[in-house]
């Protein structure tokens, strides 16, 4: 495995780094070499798990922070921010900021009984997983902290253009991600900072099976993407790591497939 970060002292940081997307990047990026600062925010009962990921990260020979934290707390972000800089030291630098929040509400907009969708539930998932990509970026420019040739990487998924029932608040809040990321994309282009999304195909992940219906979802992703399965968390970190490359430094902007060829058919 050739580990071309790693004589750069290069850091990720990765919001929702426990599961998932963000995990897997976690993994890939640290087997090339890149120090990792995960945020994540877990039950007690599910630590003993993590714990064993986080370590199986250290294993190979990369620095590891890790902070069970509520990343949308300013507060919390201001002393994550400062631990990081401390462990960097004066050569350290950011290279790369992954957004992986899924902290989002599925209601129904329409239901005979029990809770429907309220604007507040749209405010929490808007701010979870679309606004708190924009604070990181700019606290981290704020304290210096962003490598000259930065990448901010968020994960979005067809639901930001379909329509999807129980989806409606992400719907919005991954429509409003890929905004943000194309204004950011824009404005911090003169800071060195390139700013992508990643459209991830449907995966087997607990944000999935968190939407009611994600069995009938499964079965038909299978038969309309070409290669007949689904996204897997390392097809989308590989894409991660790609886009970390010197290689990629012109890619700005995009909204990228990561599905096999989903979105086609």
């Amino acid at each position: 495995m050739v580990k071309e970060f790693a004589s750069y002292n290069y850091w990720a940081v990765i919001l929702g780094g426990s599961n998932g997307l963000g995990l897997a990047t976690a993994h890939k990026l640290a087997q090339h070499g890149m120090n990792i600062c995960i945020v994540h925010r877990d039950a007690r009962i599910e630590l003993p798990r993590i714990e064993q990921e986080f370590a199986a990260i250290r294993e190979m020979g990369v620095s590891l922070l890790t902070f069970n934290a509520d990343a949308l707390q300013s507060v919390k972000r201001t002393d994550i921010l400062s631990s990081l800089q401390t462990a960097m030291g004066a050569n350290g630098r950011v290279r790369t900021l992954v957004h992986s929040i899924a902290r989002g509400n599925l209601k129904a907009m329409l239901k005979p009984e029990g809770a429907v969708l309220t604007n507040d539930d749209f405010h929490i998932t808007l701010d979870s997983m679309a606004i708190s990509l924009y604070d990181w970026t700019r606290a981290l420019i704020t304290q210096g902290l962003f490598a000259a040739d930065a990448r901010v990487l968020s994960f979005t998924s067809e639901g930001s253009s379909r329509a999807w029932a129980h989806y409606g608040a992400v719907a919005a809040a991954k429509a409003a991600l890929e905004a943000i990321t194309r204004n950011m994309a824009l404005e911090f282009a003169p800071l060195g900072i390139r700013a992508n999304c990643i459209q991830a195909g449907v995966t087997d992940t607990r944000s999935l099976q968190a939407i009611p219906g994600s069995e009938a979802l499964i079965t038909h992703t299978k038969q309309r993407n070409p290669f007949h399965r689904l996204t897997t968390p390392a097809d989308v970190a590989n894409a991660v790591y790609l886009l970390c490359k010197e290689e990629a430094a012109w890619i700005n902007g995009a909204v990228i497939p990561v599905n096999g060829g989903e979105h086609i058919s």
